[in-house]
């Protein structure tokens, strides 16, 4: 193995581990000397990635988030309440899809992460710049939803529910 391959795979055992992982143990899980991680470590750094030391072990300083896709259906002027029910509980709406029956499916990024967001693509759906997907099918659509956990994901879906906004499968 490289010191390239060695590297990479370095940073996928932080990236994709639950907790700190010890330099001790990715000297031995890679076969070189503690010193070799300390080097690798700083190298890692410096192609931009915010690896931080504590006294348990390395971590990647990373933001963490869970999505889920919420089926939905609602009017056109339901539709800023539905995206204030997203972003008030926490969520990022990150697009919006739908599948046509002649186009197949169609995705088109939305990034709504506030009200502030929300009013601004609301305002340019009013002046009239292009007219939401969803009324391609009949209201139906799909969104790809962000948050910084199930809990905040579940409390998201419940509230769509509640405002019948949610299609629910049979």
């Amino acid at each position: 193995m490289t010191g390239k391959e060695r590297r990479n795979a370095v940073f996928h055992t932080i990236k994709d581990s639950k907790g700190p992982v010890s330099g001790k143990e990715l000297a031995e899980k890679f076969g070189v000397s503690r010193q070799v991680i300390v080097q690798d470590m700083a190298l890692i750094r410096a192609k931009g990635y915010e690896i931080i030391s504590t006294n348990r072990g390395y971590l990647l300083n990373a933001p963490q988030s869970v999505s889920r896709v919420f089926q939905v259906c609602h009017t056109d002027e339901e539709l800023r309440e539905e995206l204030y029910v997203i972003v008030d509980l926490g969520g990022r709406v990150k697009n919006v899809m739908v599948e046509h029956q002649v186009y197949g499916h169609l995705e088109a990024e939305l990034n709504v992460t506030s009200r502030r967001t929300a009013e601004k693509f609301l305002e340019d759906i009013q002046k009239g710049k292009s007219s939401p997907l969803k009324n391609l099918t009949s209201d139906y659509h799909w969104h790809v939803v962000e948050a910084d956990s199930e809990e905040t994901l579940e409390e998201i879906e419940k509230m769509l529910k509640e405002k019948g906004f949610l299609v629910e499968e049979p």
